[in-house]
């Protein structure tokens, strides 16, 4: 196991260009980029764990209904994900480069084209918001509320869009205390705003959904505030990311063009994954309520193996990016397999707590005990199986794409993901409920083979050793 993990051997011998860490160095350095990152994603998977316990105290209908905004939003969102990757991996490089000045204008002019986006695509969402979830797959039980549901948060999104680039940045340099504090304080005030609004505790009105809606927008706006005060107070403590009313905020084509080139991949990629996971979501919801309240229950559990990827991968992104800014590809490839390695032990204790614990687990959400809560227990149940067998498979992808893409190599890693979850996961998926008439387990058996296959492809990539060539 020693030797597995050992920073020996991890570049050939030719490519060294200068000194390598030693192994515990390199670890230390990526567990100090990555650790803030972990727990603050996983903390926000846990928070979401209880925003769906508490939604669904008002019945499992509420957990569907609540599950198919989750698509529709996420394609509000692609756009700025996309963007985003290209901050992260411009601001990386940067501060490999030692360009602090050009960094903190890569956000600055970010943000100016975020928040002339993000307010059309609030109007539109808002406009036409019956319309998506009726094609989400709503049903009469769901329709109200998810209409509600999505309508409320959809007011939000350009306080979500800007905080959202805010941390891309925070996470460019390695900073990802900050996106911690930030994303953990705003899901604290989200749980604290179902307790009172949900049920109507503590004198607070009885909103039902709409008030899990509304406490998800407060917390957004507290993390807003966090991210806003951190950046001007950055002037004092950080030389590369700060920002303030007097700096030049005039969009500059030569930034444009740096943001424009990583994230155009990157946009291309997350319109593809949007729309392949909003038909393979209306694909699910089309064998009922039931299946698609235990489907949405176990995305719970897999969104926790996708936080611990997630996590690492911002490390190897941040790391990638900043060796190659030293023109230091070699330190860029140790960083990268330092970060998969990590992950895979992980992915395997994860998996094995998932298999031990997978019923209790279930009936943290739906209790099999009640009547009419039977199917979608034992749903819930069998997929965890699956579940488990995502865990390495998951995170070693997310972690290998998210090196990639820290280094700027954002095309072959968009190509691979619109092949795999637009078109290999949900056609799969079709064949095997519409034609075939399996249920809910070869939904999640077509999700499998579609990330095996993406492991597969960008891991090829990764030994390719191309990405190392890339400029940005």
């Amino acid at each position: 196991m020693a030797k597995v993990l050992s920073v020996e051997g991890m570049v050939r011998p030719d490519s060294v260009r200068g000194p390598l860490p030693r192994s515990g160095e390199a670890y230390g350095t990526l567990l100090r980029i990555a650790g803030p990152s972990v727990v603050e994603m996983v903390f926000v998977a846990l928070i979401g764990f209880v925003d769906t316990v508490m939604v669904g105290s008002l019945g499992y209908e509420a957990i569907a209904a609540v599950g198919l905004t989750g698509q529709p939003r996420m394609l509000m969102l692609a756009m700025f994900f996309a963007l985003n990757i290209g901050v992260t991996a411009i601001v990386a490089r940067r501060k490999g480069q030692e360009l602090p000045g050009e960094a903190g204008e890569t956000l600055r002019n970010a943000l100016v084209v975020i928040l002339a986006l993000s307010l059309v695509i609030m109007v539109v969402a808002v406009a036409w918001s019956r319309q998506l979830m009726l094609f989400a797959g709503a049903n009469e039980d769901t329709l109200g509320m998810a209409e509600t549901y999505f309508t409320v948060t959809a007011w939000f999104l350009p306080v979500n869009a800007i905080t959202m680039c805010i941390n891309a940045a925070q996470r460019g340099i390695g900073n990802t205390k900050t996106t911690m504090y930030v994303n953990v304080a705003a899901n604290v005030v989200n749980v604290i705003g179902n307790y009172l609004l949900i049920n109507g505790n503590l004198g607070f009105p009885k909103m039902g959904v709409a008030g899990a809606a509304l406490a998800t927008g407060i917390g957004m706006c507290v993390g807003l505030a966090m991210c806003l005060i951190a950046v001007y107070r950055g002037r004092a403590t950080n030389r590369y990311l700060s920002m303030s009313p007097r700096d030049d905020w005039r969009l500059k084509s030569r930034t444009l063009k740096a943001i424009v080139k990583v994230g155009g991949n990157a946009m291309m990629e997350q319109v593809g994954l949007r729309f392949g996971f909003f038909l393979y979501a209306v694909i699910v919801a089309s064998l009922g309520t039931e299946s698609f309240a235990a489907h949405q229950v176990a995305m719970q559990f897999l969104n926790i193996s996708f936080c611990f990827g997630d996590g690492i991968g911002v490390a190897g992104t941040s790391l990638v990016g900043q060796s190659l800014g030293m023109e230091r590809p070699d330190l860029a490839t140790v960083y990268c397999k330092c970060s998969q390695r990590v992950a895979l032990l992980v992915s395997i204790v994860l998996a094995a707590c998932i298999l031990l614990f997978r019923t209790p687990l279930i009936g943290v959400f739906i209790d099999g005990g009640v009547a009419g809560n039977e199917v979608p227990f034992r749903l819930g149940v069998e997929i965890m199986l699956l579940v488990a067998m995502f865990q390495p498979v998951q995170m070693s992808s997310v972690v290998i794409s998210g090196c990639l893409r820290g280094a700027g190599d954002n095309l072959i890693v968009a190509v691979i993901m619109i092949v795999c979850v637009a078109g290999i996961r949900p056609t799969l998926c079709l064949i095997s409920i519409r034609l075939l008439g399996f249920g809910l387990s070869a939904a999640w058996t077509s999700s499998l083979i579609d990330m095996s296959i993406r492991l597969t492809l960008v891991y090829r990539r990764l030994v390719g050793g191309r990405w190392q060539n890339k400029k940005v």
